[in-house]
């Protein structure tokens, strides 16, 4: 996470740093752990208060400007989403104008770090706008899948381009289908948890306006997360410790997180949201002080739900947790074949 942090502020500025988020850093994952350890791959960090003024190993290199390059292009979307929605203080025209001022220099820039990568971020643009289409055409009856093909295909071609960058095509293709289900996964936890306080604000919400129950929506989570395991076993690694942590244990955590939040025949706790600029400087604490990582509980930055660590509390037996922020180590034993 540091490694993204650290690539945004360099290539674009300490204001970009704003946009580390947990999606860009399994691009960053995937493509370190597709690549020889023949170097330039990772450097030594300084001290970062954020880090409680730590030193850090951190990826470098292609795999964290990819990674970037889909954050920024991702948020820029998003910000230009909020203020189509005239959401909170972006309902102000001087805000709104300046929100726009501020995406449109992060999907330039996201371009830019894409093109010196070889990756063409007019697929995630593209995806962006089909989005919009799709939803103003979603009714009762519209398959939710319907819904997420963008955010699938989006994330399908970003997963199999660290193959490219790894100099392992071979894994493209196999990567592209863990993609396209994280993708998959993705969006539909998202209408999960938004799924009350939507109803309650009368926001877009793709489970509502689809008509789709939580017991259909938990078959198609369960079926992705299944997915990307079968889909990760094609893959050829170097060392896939942490991408099989972060894609195989702690989705599955994910998945019953997010529908634990809906107590059977209740409603769950209404917490208010944070905005989407105060949620972006709480995501950024969280990311650089490592909490996302090793924190047995956390805040989430914008929905403000309980989350756990993803390298807490690991109900693996084969995995162990050592001090400071290195990542756990899993070995052969357990059922997922990583």
């Amino acid at each position: 996470m540091c490694g993204l942090c650290l690539a945004l502020r360099g290539d674009h500025g300490q204001f970009a740093r704003v946009v580390t988020n947990y999606d860009g850093l399994l691009i960053s994952v995937l493509t370190e752990a597709q690549s020889e350890r023949a170097g330039g791959w990772r450097r030594a960090a300084g001290p970062c208060p954020l880090r409680g003024m730590r030193t850090a190993s951190v990826a470098q290199g292609e795999g964290a400007r990819l990674a970037a390059a889909v954050s920024l292009v991702l948020a820029s979307a998003k910000v230009r989403d909020h203020v189509a929605d005239g959401d909170g203080v972006l309902a102000r025209r001087p805000v709104a104008a300046a929100a726009r001022r501020v995406a449109d220099s992060w999907g330039r820039a996201g371009a830019r770090s894409g093109s010196a990568v070889g990756f063409d971020t007019g697929l995630l643009v593209d995806a962006v706008d089909r989005q919009t289409g799709i939803e103003a055409l979603a009714g009762p009856g519209t398959p939710v899948l319907t819904v997420t093909e963008p955010t699938e295909t989006a994330t399908a071609a970003a997963f199999a381009h660290t193959a490219v960058l790894a100099g392992r095509p071979g894994n493209a293709e196999s990567l592209a289908e863990a993609g396209r289900l994280f993708g998959r996964l993705a969006h539909l936890l998202d209408a999960v948890e938004d799924r009350e306080t939507d109803a309650t604000s009368g926001a877009w919400n793709p489970l509502a306006v689809t008509g789709t129950s939580l017991d259909e929506a938990r078959r198609l989570a369960d079926d992705a997360v299944h997915g990307i395991g079968l889909a990760l076993r094609e893959v050829q690694f170097t060392d896939g410790r942490l991408a099989h942590l972060l894609l195989a244990h702690e989705l599955e955590r994910s998945v019953d997180r997010s529908f634990g939040t809906i107590p059977s025949g209740g409603e769950p706790p209404r917490l208010e949201k944070r905005g989407f600029w105060a949620g972006c400087a709480v995501a950024t604490g969280l990311c650089c002080t490592c909490k996302v990582c090793c924190a047995d509980e956390f805040e989430g930055p914008w929905s403000r739900r309980r989350r756990q660590g993803c390298c807490s509390n690991c109900d693996c037996s084969c995995c162990e947790a050592c001090e400071c922020c290195e990542c756990c180590e899993c070995c052969s034993c357990c059922d997922c074949g990583v």
